[in-house]
């Protein structure tokens, strides 16, 4: 064999190993991030727009000739972007969900100068074997206020954030109601932080009236706002945090 394809030979035999392990982290990634959801495959590959043979394939990291469009499809279902998944190959520098911790790290810095204490991922549901979790847990003044903040990394389905941070609030009132058995009175507020990718600014953009009126006030402000402020829940109870796009 001539050295030129002795070359294309070996080239040929590096990136298809190169494929495969691609193929495996994503598929491993695909696989964690379903289940933190505790979703079975059917779900996500409905969501993902595939067939629940070919999602299986894809989390075994079976399918390397699987195109960008359908593998940035299947992280949506889950909701996390492709990129995370590369960025949590060995010898990366970041964690697979940096970007959500520097929106939590973001809410939790912020929220110190009003003089909230912090707690990120707050279980809900402690003694369950898989928790649901609470992004970033806001008190202060005795627990009379808390707030309750989730941050959004991709926004796959606007009612499901919606009803998943009411959910979230519900539990938490719940709890706060039964502690402190009738006594002093606990507000309890949802705010929601949305990272400012171009696929979410447009999103928001294009259900404007819908995302300013169950959100209509920024909630750095909020977040910040010192105690004793005399400030009142906005939006029937919530207190709103979208980082709205810049």
């Amino acid at each position: 064999m001539p050295p030129r394809a002795r070359r294309a030979s070996r080239t040929r035999v590096a990136s298809r190993r190169r494929a495969l392990y691609l193929a495996g982290r994503i598929g491993t990634g695909l696989r964690e991030s379903r289940l933190a959801l505790s979703m079975t495959q059917a779900q996500a590959a409905a969501r993902a727009g595939i067939s629940q043979g070919f999602w299986s394939r894809l989390e075994l990291g079976r399918c390397t000739v699987a195109s960008l469009e359908t593998l940035a499809a299947a992280a949506a279902a889950v909701d996390t972007e492709l990129a995370a998944f590369l960025q949590a190959l060995p010898g990366a520098d970041m964690p697979r969900d940096i970007e959500h911790l520097r929106r939590q790290e973001l809410v939790i810095r912020l929220a110190a100068a009003g003089g909230w204490r912090a707690r990120a991922e707050r279980p809900i549901d402690p003694d369950a074997s898989r928790s649901r979790s609470i992004d970033v847990y806001l008190a202060r003044d005795g627990d009379r206020e808390v707030a309750v903040v989730e941050v959004i990394d991709l926004v796959t389905d606007v009612g499901a954030v919606f009803r998943g941070l009411e959910d979230k609030v519900a539990s938490v009132r719940r709890e706060l109601v039964a502690r402190y058995n009738g006594g002093p009175p606990n507000r309890v507020a949802g705010l929601l932080v949305i990272r400012g990718t171009v696929r979410n600014r447009t999103l928001i953009a294009s259900l404007a009236l819908m995302f300013t009126t169950r959100f209509p006030t920024s909630g750095k402000a909020l977040a910040s706002r010192p105690l004793g402020s005399g400030h009142r829940d906005a939006g029937g109870g919530w207190l709103p945090m979208e980082q709205r796009p810049r």
